[in-house]
C-alpha cells in the first residue's frame, strides 16, 4: 500500500469518528432540551387546567362581595 493511501484511510478513519462523536452529543443535547420542553408543556396544561376553576371561583366570589356590599346598604 502506498504511503497516500495509508494517509488518506486513516484520516478518514478518524473524520468518521469525529461526526459519529459530534452527532452522538448534538442528540444528547437534542434529547435533554427536549425533555425539558416536555416537563414546562406539562407544567402548562396543568396551569392550563386549573384556571377555569379559578374563574369559576372568583365569579362566585364576586357575586358574594356583591351581595354583601348590597345587604350592607
Amino acid at each position: 500500500m502506498s504511503e497516500s493511501i495509508l494517509t488518506a484511510l486513516i484520516s478518514s478513519g478518524l473524520t468518521l469518528l469525529g461526526v459519529l462523536l459530534a452527532n452522538s452529543r448534538a442528540a444528547a443535547v437534542t434529547e435533554t432540551r427536549l425533555d425539558e420542553l416536555t416537563r414546562e408543556v406539562r407544567e402548562h396544561n396543568n396551569f392550563a387546567r386549573r384556571m377555569p376553576v379559578l374563574e369559576e371561583q372568583l365569579k362566585s366570589v364576586s357575586h358574594r362581595v356583591r351581595e354583601l356590599e348590597e345587604a350592607d346598604k
